[in-house]
């Protein structure tokens, strides 16, 4: 029985990791997949890094507390990989915003919403990066060290989890402003263009001019922020694990 518990926990903090990913959120990917991801990894890492069977509670209340640890400590682990995904989201509605595309929407297949077209296709280009650099492995790789410094039912909440966790969403920020600030910088200047124009010829008809002129500057320059995404993500992916480390460190009852 301690067995099949301690073998349940470690299943909780990485099935509720594994279901907050942004990739694995909605309908696209069928409930019995994420069941199934989140029971391989289980298997392959539970029997060197799950609770052990000696150590384990007896009372009923302590194991239900040490489940709890678990849930929390699933959503902040899930939170921290969002924030870098919802970053990137908003840099693109940003920039969408910037050129005009507010009103266009689409349907997001991953996770069933309305998005802006140049939110969705900053958000697939930069999930295809960390697929291809190898950002999944160094997300389980840090999901297996965060064992080593928060065992099963060891979280301890303090004021510094919470401030780690505004950090992180504060980087959220940071990086939807380094995503759309090339972009925005660009539409401003032919934002500035055009009113000089309209300065100088008055008779001329910018606002139908300013449309066309304004997506043709804001596709050129998307095209060239390709590059820098890649180059980005494959940054944040290489953060990941300094990046669990510092919010284990926040609760780990061995460093506190």
């Amino acid at each position: 029985m301690a067995e099949f518990l301690s073998f349940l926990l470690t299943l909780m903090r990485l099935s509720l990791v594994v279901f907050l990913l942004p990739f694995f959120e909605g309908k696209t990917i069928p409930r019995l997949v994420k069941a199934s991801v989140c029971l391989m990894l289980t298997l392959a890492i539970f029997p060197s890094l799950s609770l052990k069977a000696s150590s384990f509670p007896a009372h009923p209340f302590e194991i239900a507390m040490i489940m709890v640890s678990e849930i929390l400590l699933g959503i902040l682990l899930g939170l921290a990989v969002r924030f870098i995904f919802a970053g990137i989201r908003t840099g693109g509605q940003v920039i969408g915003f910037q050129m005009g595309f507010s009103m266009l929407t689409l349907a997001n297949p991953s996770s069933g919403e309305q998005e802006g077209i140049t939110s969705i296709l900053l958000y697939q280009l930069s999930f295809t990066v960390f697929i291809v650099a190898n950002g999944h492995l160094y997300l389980i790789k840090a999901l297996t060290d965060s064992f080593d410094l928060i065992p099963p039912g060891g979280l301890v909440l303090s004021a510094t989890v919470g401030q780690e966790i505004l950090s992180l969403s504060l980087t959220m920020f940071v990086l939807a402003i380094k995503v759309a600030a090339p972009v925005m910088i660009s539409l401003m200047l032919v934002e500035l263009t055009l009113g000089l124009m309209g300065r100088a010829a008055p008779q001329m008809n910018l606002l139908m001019l300013g449309f066309p002129v304004k997506i043709a500057v804001g596709l050129v320059f998307i095209g060239m922020l390709f590059t820098l995404m890649g180059q980005r993500m494959e940054q944040l992916i290489m953060s990941l694990a300094p990046m669990f480390s510092t919010l284990m460190k926040a609760g780990s009852p061995l460093l506190q």
